[in-house]
């Protein structure tokens, strides 16, 4: 082969290289997650991690399932993923392990940082983009949670369906706890291991709970609290939730508490158990909780 066909292939091999970059790089979508990182989407999601259960919720009904290669091992209970799917821990992955499975992308949640420490660094510099989705606070929050995970992985026509059925649902029931005016005062319990655990405002189960016509006893709290038992038995609750599904008997529990008989909720025996994680995975499963939650505190008034 003679100099100038050298040169020849070589310019050729160069304009192909170009074109092929300028191809690719056309085809690359810049986003931002729900922290507010940016992140280069990928162009194709087969192989989809997920590290949070509510994420992994709306992945399977956004009908990822499939794609899921590795999930948190809080996410086990999840219906539509693999029963020999690889688990990762929750707080301290294996980035080694998640690595190893070469996933087009990660998607985390807010819950797996311990304070500032980024416990995917090593996975985002290996290449593989991660993207975060903080613990909402609000319904809306749930809803935009779905929507950025359907428009990241391609599935907008099947967000759209999901967050509609929600509006839909939750529209029905907020029209009935718009109409009552005699609100009965709820404490929700969430924890009672090593203390008491509620929530106050800016949290999505407040808002549920005033959805339904309730009025949260904690309400002038900010977010998720620790009250203590006389808190609760000064102000004295019509009705009493608790998602504490691990603790056998916990309705029991609370109407055994000693100091409690005199609660209005003890004393008439309205203590009631919400599926637990409907009630504190952000998903669009927070509608079965809504549901149960409103039953629950006015049966006469969602009867159906």
């Amino acid at each position: 082969m003679n100099k100038s066909k050298k040169i020849l292939l070589v310019l050729l091999s160069a304009m192909m290289s170009l074109v092929l970059l300028v191809g690719c790089s056309s085809k690359t979508t810049t986003m931002k997650d729900r922290e507010g990182n940016e992140f280069t989407a990928p162009e194709k999601l087969e192989k989809i991690i997920s590290t949070a259960p509510s994420n992994t919720e709306v992945l399977v009904g956004l009908g990822l399932g499939d794609k899921l290669v590795a999930v948190d091992t809080y996410s086990s209970d999840v219906e539509g993923i693999k029963k020999d799917i690889t688990k990762i821990d929750f707080r301290n992955p294996d980035a080694e392990a998640i690595i190893a499975l070469q996933p087009d992308i990660v998607i985390a949640s807010g819950h797996n940082k311990e304070g500032n420490e980024d416990p995917f660094k090593v996975i985002k510099e290996s290449g593989i983009p991660v993207v975060y989705l903080p613990s909402s606070d609000s319904v809306d929050g749930v809803y935009e949670d779905i929507n950025f995970l359907a428009e990241l992985t391609g599935t907008k026509e099947e967000g759209k369906k999901i967050v509609d059925d929600m509006k839909s649902e939750i529209d029905k029931i907020k029209k009935v706890g718009e109409s009552i005016t005699d609100k009965k005062k709820v404490y929700f319990e969430i924890g009672s291991a090593s203390g008491l655990y509620s929530f106050g405002n800016n949290t999505f189960l407040n808002e549920m709970v005033q959805t339904v016509g309730g009025e949260n006893i904690f309400v002038n709290e900010n977010s998720w609290i620790a009250p203590s038992e006389e808190n609760v038995i000064s102000a004295n609750p019509d009705v009493i939730l608790t998602n504490e599904e691990y603790i056998p008997n916990a309705v029991e529990g609370i109407l055994k508490r000693p100091g409690w008989e005199n609660v209005n909720a003890v004393k008439n025996k309205q203590v009631y158990l919400i599926n637990q994680n409907a009630s504190s995975r952000g998903s669009q499963n927070i509608v079965k909780a809504l549901k149960e939650m409103a039953k629950a505190i006015y049966p006469d008034k969602y009867e159906k």
